[in-house]
């Protein structure tokens, strides 16, 4: 019986591991660092969610990206165009738009997805190489969805990665077994300490403003 072993890219696990130590550092957040605006759309407002926590998301936001314009920082907008027939974030539906308070300025790009990754299925990953963009701080919707899941591939990628958690938010679970509704607050807490340290560095938008050289 042969039994063949495909081994690790040994670059990546070194990328990895420097990426970690200057997360554990926190230098300051370089001028080349691209604010990612996760799925701020109208769609999240409906009450099929149910319960959402941080009702101070998007003002948070709304901050950052004045941060990040008056700096003349890259930022990047997501917009999850569903491809599911019942979705309220269906493009044609204006559901699907940004929040007043998220709308895409003069010159920022958006990366239209259909799945949870920013990078899956999108030209994100070129986009940051071509523009020279190698650390993310990411913000938006939902802290155990769509954030996470692109922070995890944004990390695995070699990215130096931030969230911003009062910059996030996500709804109330539902225990699969015992249909025990878990409180937003605490499903956002669990996902944003299980990602620190680990996948990214989790600060808030007082700490990150601080930071910016």
């Amino acid at each position: 019986m042969t039994i063949r072993i495909f081994k690790p890219n040994s670059q990546i696990a070194t990328s990895q591991s420097k990426r970690i130590e200057r997360l554990i550092q926190q230098p300051k957040i370089p001028k080349n660092a691209a604010l990612v605006v996760i799925d701020m759309q109208k769609g999240f407002d409906d009450q099929k969610w149910g319960n959402r926590n941080n009702p101070d998301l998007s003002r948070n936001v709304e901050i950052l990206l004045k941060a990040w314009r008056d700096s003349s920082r890259p930022i990047i907008h997501i917009q999850h165009c569903s491809v599911e027939s019942n979705s309220v974030l269906r493009p044609e539906l204006e559901s699907c738009d940004f929040y007043r308070s998220a709308q895409p300025a003069d010159g920022e790009v958006i990366f239209q997805k259909n799945v949870n990754s920013c990078f899956t299925g999108t030209d994100l990953e070129t986009y940051c190489i071509e523009n020279q963009v190698d650390t993310l701080i990411i913000v938006g919707i939902s802290s155990d969805h769509c954030v996470s899941t692109s922070t995890r591939l944004a990390a695995n990628l070699g990215f130096t990665t931030y969230i911003i958690g009062d910059a996030t938010c996500t709804f109330d679970r539902i225990d699969p077994f015992t249909e025990e509704i878990y409180p937003a607050e605490l499903v956002h807490r669990v996902h944003l300490a299980s990602l620190n340290n680990e996948f990214a560095k989790v600060i808030n938008t007082r700490s990150v403003l601080e930071l910016l050289e």
